[in-house]
């Protein structure tokens, strides 16, 4: 049996968030969801090639850490990278026709499912080996510090948000990464998501100390952990290690114990995991959960929430028929975008 480490339900002081704010923040979440969801539905239907692997039930994660960010900050994601790009901004229609392997898709139909990226959002990309996107956003992260004090560029402020699996933990480009920035002090967060599986593997059998963010002591780097099923925590833990970052200060490993409710991707029958402890985090939804925060601190009445649900299935919705409309991409472009073009520069 798998031991659990359940956060206790943290005391959340009244208000911590605006009206404005935490109405955005549910709706990013929300949009996760049911992006998600459709992308079974149209997996299932045959739209859909390849694999896929959803975020269902780790939506606090990322609307937590991206939301507590700039636009002009950078992203660094997994091959479970669907909803990041979302909370950075990238367009439903842009993920959605990548997902269908269209020219309109945000990485023009060639990334697909696990390698979408977006230089208008500064969505890094995301990436289908394990660890493989550490080091690209450890470069994001020192090119922003070599740009503010090697080249005096005062704007060069931006924080990198690096996120990736508890498997990833036991991967040298980990240790390595965390070691360089640690030393350098970049501007960057590194966000374990830790839901407990690599693929069919439980994490407490795959490393020799399962507490991954005290692993940060070993670089001198602040290490946290956190309930990553509550958005409220992840949010706060993220804004205090953004404005670190921001400030300086350098990099925070952030430990978000987290739990997909879907299998490893949409082709694993996930039969390995014990069907208590599925249950048993089934119950504790972020989505649900942060409902009735807003509710019971009176930032949003039931109705509204209703509504918000309503205007993302139908956003959703255009996606699909965007990316159902859209051309595919033409076969004499076969070999483009391997180099840089003159007028991409």
């Amino acid at each position: 049996m798998v031991q659990e480490r359940i956060l206790p339900k943290l005391s959340i002081p009244p208000v911590q968030i605006s009206r404005e704010d935490g109405l955005k923040v549910y709706e990013d979440m929300v949009l996760g969801r049911t992006f998600e969801d459709k992308c079974a539905e149209m997996y299932y239907r045959g739209r859909m090639f390849g694999f896929v692997h959803l975020y269902n039930g780790q939506e606090a994660v990322s609307s937590g850490v991206i939301r507590a960010m700039r636009s002009d900050d950078y992203v660094c994601s997994t091959y479970r990278d669907h909803v990041h790009a979302l909370s950075a901004g990238v367009p439903p229609r842009q993920v959605m026709a990548e997902l269908f392997g269209k020219a309109t898709g945000c990485s023009k139909g060639r990334g697909g499912s696990m390698h979408l990226f977006s230089s208008e959002h500064n969505l890094l990309g995301g990436f289908a080996f394990v660890a493989e996107g550490i080091p690209v956003a450890l470069g994001a992260a020192f090119q922003s510090k070599y740009r503010r004090v090697a080249l005096g560029d005062d704007t060069a402020d931006q924080v990198t948000a690096c996120f990736f699996g508890d498997g990833a933990s036991n991967n040298g480009q980990f240790f390595e990464c965390l070691n360089m920035a640690a030393l350098w002090k970049l501007p960057i967060l590194f966000v374990v998501e830790n839901n407990k599986w690599a693929i069919g593997m439980a994490h407490d059998r795959a490393t020799s100390h399962p507490e991954i963010y005290r692993k940060a002591s070993a670089f001198g780097m602040v290490g946290v952990e956190v309930d990553g099923m509550d958005v409220m925590a992840v949010r706060a833990v993220a804004q205090e290690a953004v404005a670190r970052a921001r400030a300086g200060e350098g990099p925070t490993l952030i430990e978000a114990l987290t739990y997909r409710f879907r299998g490893h991707s949409l082709a694993d029958p996930d039969e390995l995991r014990p069907k208590d402890e599925k249950e048993n985090w089934f119950s504790r939804d972020p989505i649900k959960g942060f409902e009735a925060y807003l509710i019971e601190q009176n930032l949003a009445k039931t109705e509204e929430l209703k509504d918000i649900q309503r205007k993302i299935q139908a956003t959703v919705d255009e996606a699909v028929e965007f990316a159902e409309q859209s051309p595919d991409p033409d076969p004499s472009e076969l070999y483009r975008y391997i180099f840089t073009e003159e007028g991409d520069r």
